[in-house]
């Protein structure tokens, strides 16, 4: 597998567990968020679904779902899904900026419009917490 494929390969891991991981996020949430946790949803698996297309496209194997993820913490209410919503962001966003650095062109494109979008989406994440700083000055590296 060529290192572009490898990095995609691992968004597409990470694209994973942030679809499991907005299911449990979105039950620990009222209206407005679970409407949010929906959407955020929805981009991870079309983005998903977009990178098995990709990996196919190439011949290279598409890693699959794991039946379960472990989360990083027991989530038992809103402030800890808010947490877990973050991760989920942040967890994604270092993915897709390592396969930034391992591809080029239009595949490179589409992984910096995903780290940009995980970015944005984490922002809103801990601007719902009421969390400060609401921004990190890198997304995608770990502090």
């Amino acid at each position: 597998m060529s290192d572009a494929n490898a990095a995609l390969a691992a968004a597409l891991t990470a694209e994973h567990a942030a679809i499991f991981g907005y299911g449990v996020v979105g039950g620990h949430l009222d209206n407005a968020g679970k409407e949010t946790a929906r959407r955020a949803d929805t981009v991870h698996r079309t983005r998903r679904d977009a990178l098995i297309a990709r990996l196919a496209s190439t011949s290279a194997t598409a890693p699959p779902a794991a039946p379960a993820y472990t989360l990083p913490f027991a989530v038992t209410n809103r402030s800890s899904a808010y947490k877990l919503a973050i991760a989920i962001e942040e967890g994604t966003a270092e993915a897709w900026r390592l396969a930034i650095a391992a591809t080029t062109g239009d595949v490179r494109k589409v992984a910096l419009d995903a780290l940009i979008d995980c970015a944005v989406r984490a922002t809103g994440w801990r601007r719902a917490a009421k969390l400060t700083p609401t921004t990190v000055p890198f997304p995608g590296v770990r502090s």
